[in-house]
């Protein structure tokens, strides 16, 4: 017999679940997984609500992921479901600093046709120096936007691209944790921004 035979791939409730627990489903880095996901939406909302969360899916963005649901109203009979996925104290570097992207990737969206952002390490650092300390010491301030910026890989919202130079890929997800309501007051935030700066760094001047 020739020729390749191709093999359809049954839709896995228990591999698309699995997936979702360990992270956020992309269509573009797991398609096969993303089309089991869109193919089992129903079945996998009911699965992952009797652990007390829901699936969030953009299907124009390319992602899903899993959050916890609303804990229930004081008296209410519904019982409290301990928290799967946990909430992350951030910094507010990384605070700011996903600000700061989140606000690139709808300059990008209202100016260019590309659905990619990808930034160079040199031109995010551009955009936090303004807000960081000013320091004399350039290789150590580098180090320390490096150090912001790896956790904001961690967090899944940056993803690496390049090494020569350093490139970073600002993942759409960002969208779904940094709304448009926020990016309406983001010059207020960044006034508080920067006073929690000053107050937390306790210094008297920030790089302007």
């Amino acid at each position: 017999m020739s020729g390749a035979t191709s093999v359809r791939t049954e839709p896995n409730l228990s591999v698309v679940a699995t997936a979702l627990m360990k992270g956020v489903v992309y269509r573009d880095t797991t398609p096969v997984v993303w089309q089991q996901l869109i193919a089992l939406q129903s079945q996998v909302q009911d699965y992952v609500a009797v652990l007390g969360l829901a699936v969030i899916i953009d299907e124009s963005e390319g992602y899903a992921f899993l959050r916890s649901r609303p804990e229930p109203d004081e008296g209410s009979d519904d019982p409290l479901i301990p928290r799967l996925v946990a909430r992350r104290a951030l910094s507010f570097p990384v605070s700011l600093l996903l600000a700061l992207l989140r606000k690139k990737l709808a300059e990008a969206d209202a100016s260019s046709a590309e659905t990619r952002l990808v930034l160079t390490r040199d031109q995010i650092l551009e955009m936090l120096v303004v807000f960081l300390p000013t320091s004399s010491n350039e290789a150590r301030l580098v180090d320390l936007v490096d150090s912001h910026i790896g956790k904001v890989v961690e967090l899944g919202f940056l993803r690496k691209v390049g090494d020569r130079p350093p490139e970073y890929e600002v993942r759409r997800i960002l969208k779904a944790f940094v709304d448009a309501q926020w990016l309406a007051d983001f010059d207020e935030r960044l006034a508080a921004y920067y006073a929690s700066l000053v107050a937390d760094e306790g210094v008297d001047e920030v790089a302007q």
